[in-house]
């Protein structure tokens, strides 16, 4: 998993135009368009001014959004990144609407608009990869939120490029599952959260192969609750892939790794806010209640396990931590974590969400940036776009 081929602190840029792929799809209010979290542009920024630094002119590249593929749809324009870009590099970043607008000067920066507005980005069209490509001397990949993505401006301008290498992003990334998915410190312990089997299962199956302790939380872990034979009323739990928590289960016994299950469990009739809740021994679930959140038995459970780890993944809350009163369980794991002394990383949307919800961010040995792309390599799948790199190096 670590990066042990060409980055841009290999490539003379000195007075070169560099075109680096850059992951700014924030997330933006739906009414005003406003960017609601800046830490992608933010994480970015180092690379931007080591290429300046080295003398480069700095063309951008990123999507944002799902525009409709070759056309312009203002709600998905990059405007409002480039403008809070020149905030944070404090010197202009001008918008390139076309290919012929994309230049920079040594120490200038610009931002292409939007990659998907472009026909054949999505499809990986090779004429459109030699075209960003040739845009610039260097192509620079630091997308690592977009490596998963076997794209135009990912995978295919890596290959065509006259010269590609990986960012500092990328590369630090890539250390950082490193640390989890090839000699890991032990014991080496995964939290799997999140609301559906359906979309983990590739990731559990994988890292049952590699970790000393698998735990479950969230919507996921009903589904194993319900495997394992116990009622649980309402709640969100995929009866269809019961069997399959059933085998992940004996895989467990079989490779003699440790899936510990809620033994209480936090209930509503509903999930909103300020509703009247409940904790319940697993057995004792009601039927007419939904299961949000572990129980504060669970909660030390898990606690005591995670004392013992030297090294933690942690992809998804183990409770619908957005609703009050419903974080509790992933807030105190992120607290104990946060103090302990294992090496955490920290890979998903939404467990990224939760441990900045609590200002714990700092506290974690490694936040990553790429939801789908952590997933990808959790599950053991090969990054096209590190592939590629790997393939011209």
């Amino acid at each position: 998993m670590n990066y042990n081929k060409k980055t841009i602190m290999d490539v003379d840029v000195a007075g070169k135009k560099i075109l680096l792929r850059c992951d700014f799809n924030v997330p933006q209010d739906k009414a005003t368009g406003a960017i609601t979290s800046d830490k992608r542009i933010v994480a970015a920024l180092p690379t931007i001014r080591l290429a300046l630094e080295k003398g480069a002119g700095v063309v951008l590249l990123s999507h944002l959004g799902r525009p409709t593929e070759g056309q312009f749809e203002e709600q998905f324009s990059l405007k409002p990144v480039a403008a809070r870009l020149a905030e944070l590099l404090e010197r202009p970043v001008r918008l390139a609407p076309t290919f012929a607008e994309a230049t920079a000067a040594p120490g200038e920066v610009t931002l292409l608009e939007n990659v998907r507005f472009l026909k054949g980005e999505k499809k990986n069209d090779a004429a459109l990869a030699a075209r960003l490509a040739g845009l610039g001397q260097v192509y620079v990949m630091d997308a690592f939120g977009a490596a998963h993505r076997a794209h135009a401006s990912t995978e295919g301008a890596v290959r065509a490029a006259q010269t590609a290498c990986a960012g500092p992003l990328l590369q630090a990334e890539l250390e950082a599952f490193g640390k989890v998915l090839d000699n890991p410190a032990r014991p080496l312990v995964a939290i799997i959260g999140g609301s559906k089997v359906s979309s983990k299962l590739g990731l559990l199956e994988n890292l049952l192969n590699t970790v000393d302790v698998l735990m479950v939380g969230g919507g996921i872990a009903n589904t194993f609750l319900a495997a394992a034979g116990y009622m649980v009323g309402k709640s969100l739990c995929e009866e269809d892939l019961v069997p399959e928590a059933k085998k992940i289960m004996e895989q467990a016994k079989t490779l003699n790794k440790e899936l510990p299950l809620p033994v209480d469990v936090v209930t509503a009739e509903e999930l909103a806010p300020g509703r009247q809740t409940g904790v319940h021994a697993v057995g004792d679930v009601p039927p007419d209640q939904m299961i949000l959140d572990i129980g504060p038995e669970t909660v030390s459970a898990y606690e005591k396990l995670l004392a013992k780890a030297a090294t933690v993944v942690w992809n998804g809350p183990v409770g619908a931590f957005e609703t009050d009163p419903f974080g509790q369980g992933t807030k105190a794991l992120a607290n104990f974590l946060a103090g302990g002394k294992a090496f955490v990383v920290v890979g998903g949307g939404d467990s990224v969400a939760a441990v900045e919800k609590y200002g714990l961010a700092d506290k974690m040995g490694y936040i990553s940036t790429g939801g789908g792309a952590s997933l990808e390599l959790l599950e053991g799948k090969t990054l096209p776009a590190v592939a590629a790199l790997e393939a011209v190096s």
